[in-house]
């Protein structure tokens, strides 16, 4: 026959198993008061640091105009430098146009210069010799006409004969006139003040077409705006590649910023132009920066009113801006933990 075992007697304060009352462990009570103090201490004091990671601002380069990728000159992940050459497209046929718009430029140049420049000197020196003959015959006209009407006074010659004298001097008087004017106009700017002008627009206007065809030629290659990273690329040597469409984008320097979030009840003693240090796995030095930018409202709104339970789970987004020197080793995506300097 088995012995029956006895149960302890019943305690008020704790239910068992099977509802009867069990003594509260004596561990237990004397955790309590500790833990309570454990508690309060947390809330009370503010975190020493918050969580946050890397943000990267990735710029995306494009190119205005459509074509064949001729070149990739900058491969994913190697650095660039400013103004380095990222990829460049075929320059056909916007390189002919160039070259088209280039000629009409210097033709509408050398069209001007004929008209603002006098005439050469031998040609000048040639129409002086036709004046100085249309005088002298002009002279030997005048002398000829004397005679005749001397003869004609006495009836010596017809009236026809001096009538013919007298038109042959009025015809070489025109024809002095005339050289006279001609030589005049060599001498002077060939063509009038409007045709100079005439010419000068159609000049400004060669130029500006031949400089938006070099322009379109030129930005078929596409320079890296700043120092950084190339992050990806998304297209081969040979593919067609449409307007604005991006083939690399680029990770620079100075677009890596510290992202991370902190509470409501510390949001009112930060404000911009704080130093932050950061830290992360791996990081042989802290990562130092600056606040530059406060979220205006909460990341995280609870849909219910604003008690004391709710109001600790809103955070706010603070950025900081690292040191140049420390930027270009940053990763995006790598998680840090942030504390206020001097706190």
């Amino acid at each position: 026959m088995v012995a029956r075992q006895h149960l302890p007697e019943a305690q008020p304060g704790a239910i068992g198993r099977r509802g009867e009352n069990l003594p509260p462990p004596r561990c237990l009570n004397c955790l309590l008061p500790a833990l309570t103090l454990f508690l309060c201490g947390c809330t009370d004091g503010a975190p020493s640091s918050y969580q946050g990671y890397i943000e990267g601002e990735f710029l995306y380069l494009s190119a205005p105009q459509a074509g064949y990728l001729k070149s990739l000159d900058a491969l994913r992940g190697s650095r660039v430098a400013p103004g380095q050459a990222v990829f460049a497209l075929a320059g056909d046929p916007d390189a002919e146009s160039l070259d088209e718009a280039q000629a009409r430029a210097d033709a509408a140049r050398e069209r001007l210069a004929n008209l603002a420049a006098p005439r050469r000197q031998p040609e000048i020196a040639a129409l002086e010799a036709n004046l100085r003959a249309a005088q002298a015959s002009l002279s030997l006209a005048q002398n000829r006409l004397g005679r005749q009407q001397s003869l004609a006074e006495r009836h010596f010659v017809s009236p026809a004969s001096l009538d013919e004298a007298r038109s042959q001097r009025d015809q070489l008087q025109g024809q002095v006139e005339a050289a006279q004017q001609q030589l005049a106009t060599y001498r002077a700017a060939l063509g009038r003040s409007a045709e100079v002008r005439a010419a000068e627009a159609d000049l400004l206007a060669a130029r500006a077409q031949a400089a938006q065809m070099r322009w379109r030629l030129d930005s078929k290659t596409v320079r890296a705006p700043a120092a950084g990273e190339i992050s990806e690329t998304y297209y081969r040597v040979g593919e067609w590649v449409a307007a604005g469409v991006p083939v690399a984008s680029l990770l620079p320097d100075q677009r890596r910023r510290l992202r991370f979030y902190v509470p409501e009840t510390a949001l009112a003693r930060l404000q911009p132009g704080m130093a932050i240090e950061a830290g992360c796995d791996g990081c042989v030095q802290p990562i130092r920066g600056t606040i530059d930018f406060i979220a205006p409202q909460a990341e995280y709104t609870p849909p219910v009113i604003y008690s004391r339970g709710s109001r600790e789970k809103l955070v706010f987004r603070v950025e900081a801006v690292p040191l140049p020197e420390q930027a270009a080793r940053l990763r995006p995506g790598l998680p840090i933990d942030v504390r206020i300097a001097g706190r």
